[in-house]
Parts: structure tokens; C-alpha cells; sequence
């Protein structure tokens, strides 16, 4: 394994911009993956992020742009030579091979000689748990089986960059969280460098040390997991990540803060209002979890519970406000608000402590 223990580098995306005919896939994005790190690319069908994943790995050459690999330029340089290795969404095993075979296939292509391709192989295959499985052949494998064989196949070749596009699609749920944590646990423990591509913003966020959220070929935000999800730097993140409740009003200054005085009636103490700090007209973005019901007659704003929805540990209440906005309150099961039902008139206000994310309205 020391052949590729701590072999991450810098993954760079310098002004890279992709175009199909008139239309802009990808549009001057600048990214630094650190090295060791693994960095999720995140969006709808369409946003770019395959694209740019196509990119890195040499089967698409950019419109304009660079990509740098340990600080090397590797834009000119075929697949072969870029130092990348490929995990599909199909696992792309060869059905007439073994496990064993699958997995020395990139050795041998390379001229190894037999006893090092040896030693390799059985280091994959224990890194990745599948040694007592080595002379079963792709079609004798469960979908979880066939991923690590694919990645120690991937993982032989000593690449400095990991990509893995969309490598869970074809697992179940249960299978497909093993799975992550699996990989994630030897991503880690080789320290190499990795982009991952989907549209699970789950798997993302409990994944990637940071996440890049791509919309319409354009990268909206790129941070760590815990601040995309408590402060989007856009509307389009606050609604794509998670759950959002979306709130129309007026930003006034209270205090050391600020206030949001609701178009659906009452108003909304905030600590912060990043990223908009100006008075005006505002849209707030509330995570469910980040309300809680007040008594009746404060300052906040005010609605009747249409629906409660128990959740696991928790229940999702439903609620339509004064001024006709529907939004969701998550609390948990066994706390002091679950006692409300159906058909209460309830008041809110934001949780001590809870972000708020406040965005300029378009027309503004």
C-alpha cells in the first residue's frame, strides 16, 4: 500500500469553460482541491459537474481553461498519462475475468512484472475486503462487491487523482450508506486526492470535506458541508440543499441585528443576515428545524397546523401562515412542541443561535 499512501496532490480548475454548440456546459469555473481532500461535485442533470469530471480525466478536452494536477499541466496529455483513475456509475468489469484478473488488468497493460502484480493485487484486494473472493468471476458478485473490485482495480494503478462518477446509483439505500463509508474510510487512509460526482446531496454532504454546488454550468458555492447547509450563498443552494422554508419581507436594523418584518404578518428577530446586510425588501431561508413554535400573541408570524408527519426521531409539521405561505417546522418527537396538533393556532420564532440566510429578491 505504501505506493500509494499520502500520495494526494492539488487537483486545480482554472477558468474552465466547456461549450456543446451554443450552449454553455460549463462557465469559467476556478477550483482548488486540496491535497487528500475529497471534494463533491453537486447539482441537477445537466449543471456541468459530469462535465467537468470528463474534463479532469482527459475524455474531453475544454473550450478554455486549465486543469493542473500537482501543479502540472495536463491538458494535452492523454487519459493513460494524467495520472487519474475511474470508478463508473456501471463498475465497467470485464465479465470473463476473475476478480483476481479484474484487478491486475492495469498492472498487467502496463508491463508489471508477475510477482509485483502479485503483491498488488493481494494488497487491493485486502484493502478493499474481497480477498476470499478473488476467483469468483463479476456475475457471482452482489452491486456492493463489484464496486470494490472496480475500485481496487482503479486503486492498483497507483493514480494521484480518484474520480468517482455517480458510483452508488446502482446500490440500494442500505447498501449504498455502506458503501459511502467504506470508500470514505479508504479514501482516507490512502490520503489521495478525490472528486466525486452526484446528485444526492445526502451522499455529498456526509462525504466531502467540501462541496462544489453547480447550477446551469456555474459553481453557486464551494465550502465545507455544515456552512452550504446553515448559510447558501444563493437562493438557488438554500433550495437545493435540504429543506427550505422561504419567508418574503422587509430587512430592518434591530439593534446589534437585524429584523425581518414577514409579508405573511409579524416579525422575525435575527442575529445575522448574511449574505445580504442592507435594508429593503428580503427573502429569508429557514432550515424546518431552525423554527420554533412561541405563544400565541408574540411578535412572530402566525398560522394554523395543517399537518403532522412523525419522521423517525422527529415530526415534520406542516403549517399554512396568515398571509397564505406554507412552510414546515421539524421538532423532535419527544420535545415539549410535539404536544401541538392539527388544527392549533401556533406563533413562530427562529431557534436561539439558528442562521439566517437572507437573500436580496431578484427584482430588488
Amino acid at each position: 500500500m505504501s505506493q500509494i499512501k499520502d500520495a494526494g496532490v492539488p487537483l486545480q480548475f482554472a477558468g474552465v469553460r466547456h461549450r456543446y454548440g451554443d450552449s454553455v456546459a460549463v462557465a469559467d469555473v476556478d477550483l482548488l482541491v486540496e491535497p487528500g481532500e475529497l471534494v463533491a461535485l453537486l447539482g441537477p442533470s445537466g449543471c456541468g459537474k459530469t462535465t467537468l469530471l470528463r474534463i479532469v480525466a482527459g475524455l474531453l478536452r475544454q473550450s478554455a481553461g486549465r486543469i493542473l494536477i500537482g501543479g502540472r499541466q495536463v491538458d494535452g496529455l492523454p487519459t493513460a498519462q494524467r495520472g487519474v483513475g475511474i470508478v463508473f456509475q456501471n463498475y465497467a468489469l470485464f465479465p470473463h475475468m476473475n476478480v483476481r484478473a479484474n484487478v491486475g488488468y492495469g498492472l498487467r497493460a502496463r508491463g508489471v512484472a508477475a510477482a509485483q502484480e502479485r503483491d498488488t493485487v493481494d494488497r487491493m484486494l485486502e484493502l478493499v475486503q474481497m480477498t476470499a473472493l478473488a476467483h469468483r468471476m463479476p456475475r457471482e458478485l452482489s452491486g456492493g462487491q463489484q464496486q470494490r473490485v472496480a475500485l481496487a482495480r482503479t486503486l492498483a494503478v497507483a493514480p494521484r487523482v480518484l474520480l468517482l462518477d455517480e458510483p452508488f446509483a446502482a446500490l440500494d439505500k442500505n447498501l449504498r450508506l455502506d458503501m459511502q463509508m467504506e470508500i470514505r474510510r479508504i479514501q482516507r487512509e490512502l490520503g489521495i486526492t478525490t472528486l466525486l460526482v452526484t446528485h444526492d446531496q445526502e451522499e455529498a454532504m456526509s462525504m466531502a470535506d467540501r462541496i462544489a454546488v453547480m447550477n446551469a454550468g456555474r459553481v453557486e458555492q464551494f465550502d465545507r458541508p455544515e456552512t452550504i447547509y446553515d448559510w447558501p450563498a444563493s437562493r438557488f443552494v438554500a433550495g437545493f440543499i435540504g429543506t427550505a422554508n422561504v419567508l418574503q419581507g422587509r430587512l430592518q436594523r434591530l439593534g446589534s441585528g437585524y429584523a425581518l418584518q414577514c409579508d405573511a404578518g409579524g416579525e422575525l428577530a435575527l442575529d445575522d443576515a448574511a449574505p445580504c446586510s442592507r435594508d429593503g425588501a428580503a427573502l429569508l431561508s429557514v432550515r424546518p428545524e431552525h423554527f420554533a413554535f412561541a405563544a400565541q400573541g408574540t411578535g412572530g408570524p402566525h398560522g394554523t397546523v395543517s399537518m403532522v408527519v412523525p419522521l423517525g426521531p422527529q415530526l415534520v409539521y406542516e403549517l399554512m401562515l396568515d398571509g397564505g405561505t406554507s412552510v414546515k417546522v421539524t421538532v423532535p418527537r419527544h420535545g415539549e412542541d410535539a404536544r401541538v396538533q392539527p388544527g392549533e393556532r401556533v406563533a413562530l420564532r427562529l431557534r436561539d443561535g439558528a442562521p439566517a440566510a437572507v437573500f436580496v429578491p431578484e427584482a430588488a
